[in-house]
């Protein structure tokens, strides 16, 4: 069984002890129940990581010792961006923690016309700190040490416009594309990946992102949902061009 995995903000200590923050403290004796004596990692979400043994648990405080460099590689080669068209709360989340897993560079959740949640102001600011703890909990129970990059929710077109001088590939999933990831070459940079709402993107969206260079293709004959649309897709991209192979 693998040691339990806490994100430590940056920069970790070296050949020294050290207490975990007090969240991840918390989890580690109250919910783990962790004692003196057990073995961790701790990662810093820039793609460091220490294997650690716990020297001392004192009320809220948990202290670290034995630090160690912990070596191995868990990043995927494929750099990926997934720009998720904006849906409940339940499904983002759910995206959000998936794409993580699954090796996701960069998430993107963009605002369309058919949108279900529209966030902006204060409650856009708790909501991308909420998915920024998703992506911290999915990369301590996946094993990855770096987090993937959270953007703020941004208007579709916004993001389009600058998107049109952005390098690499880039893929947009719509019911009328007219071929399929595997029929493209080799993405020589990032690849980017377009996923709609849950009542797809209007003709005027559509017809923007392939303005901006974004390939049209479809996941099998079948209509799927955003959140599996999302999921699916990235598993794709990994499975053609990523550690999938």
């Amino acid at each position: 069984m693998s040691a339990p995995r806490f994100y430590c903000p940056p920069p970790l200590p070296q050949n020294s002890n050290c207490e975990l923050p007090p969240e991840a403290a918390h989890h580690a004796s109250r919910v783990l129940r962790l004692r003196v004596g057990d073995a961790v990692q701790i990662f810093d979400g820039q793609g460091n990581a220490l294997d650690a043994i716990i020297a001392d648990i004192h009320g809220k405080h948990v202290t670290l010792g034995n630090l160690q460099p912990c070596p191995g590689q868990t990043e995927t080669s494929l750099r990926i961006v997934l720009a998720q068209a904006m849906s409940s709360s339940e499904k983002m989340d759910w995206v959000v923690q998936k794409a993580t897993e699954l090796g996701a560079d960069e998430i993107v959740p963009v605002q369309t016309q058919r949108s279900v949640a529209k966030l902006s102001g204060d409650r856009a600011e708790k909501r991308t700190e909420h998915w920024r703890n998703v992506t911290v909990s999915a990369c301590e129970q996946s094993g990855r040490n770096t987090l993937p990059q959270l953007h703020a929710p941004q208007e579709l077109s916004t993001w389009l416009h600058e998107m049109r001088h952005e390098p690499g590939s880039k893929f947009i999933l719509l019911p009328g594309g007219s071929g399929n990831l595997q029929s493209q070459p080799k993405p020589t940079g990032r690849a980017t990946l377009l996923i709609g709402p849950e009542g797809g993107f209007t003709g005027d969206e559509a017809s923007l992102a392939q303005q901006a260079g974004f390939i049209p293709v479809l996941l099998g004959p079948r209509v799927l949902r955003t959140e599996t649309a999302a999921i699916a897709g990235i598993a794709a991209l990994q499975t053609l061009w990523g550690d999938f192979q």
